[in-house]
């Protein structure tokens, strides 16, 4: 199964925990694509530090609950404090955008994940790894969703290469 991700860090090296994340990500798959880097605004979080997104595919054999524990555990061991608002800075946030075409709609999970289709850091980057990707409730592409966004949401494209294209494959 093919799940798209938004991963983001807003606390100590950005780039590195990030990348730290990619690696750890390969015991739960084989990363098929992963987006530019793109420094973003923080939404909801006044007087927080930018966040560094990136979006990415990934080919898992794990159940969806099995990835979110997976994930959580993950965001966790990092420092992250699952009890405490979302609105707080953090050192990692993973969050499961899509699940293929897969509706889920749990308590502890909600998929496609319910405020992408507001959000220019993930669509932004989501949109460059898979512009065609079709939202299964909206009925729209990611393309066509990013078109529709309101301007105003402050993101930018970080010119260097960070994930090297070439060496995706070794995640």
């Amino acid at each position: 199964m093919v799940v798209h991700l938004s991963i983001g860090s807003n606390l100590g090296d950005r780039r590195e925990n990030l990348l730290r994340c990619l690696s750890w990500l390969k015991t739960a798959g084989r990363i098929k694509a992963v987006s530019s880097l793109y420094e973003t605004a923080p939404m909801d979080m006044i007087g927080a530090s930018w966040f560094f997104n990136a979006a990415l595919s990934l080919d898992t054999d794990l159940e969806p609950d099995e990835l979110l524990k997976k994930i959580k555990a993950y965001e966790a061991a990092c420092g992250r404090n699952l009890e405490q608002s979302h609105h707080l800075p953090r050192i990692i946030d993973i969050d499961i955008l899509f699940l293929e075409n897969r509706i889920i709609d749990m308590a502890v999970l909600k998929v496609p994940h319910p405020h992408l289709i507001e959000r220019a850091f993930v669509l932004v980057p989501l949109a460059e790894i898979a512009p065609d990707l079709r939202h299964p409730v909206v009925g729209e592409t990611v393309s066509q969703i990013l078109s529709r966004l309101p301007p105003g949401q402050q993101i930018r494209r970080l010119p260097e290469e960070w994930v090297r294209r070439s060496t995706v494959e070794r995640f």
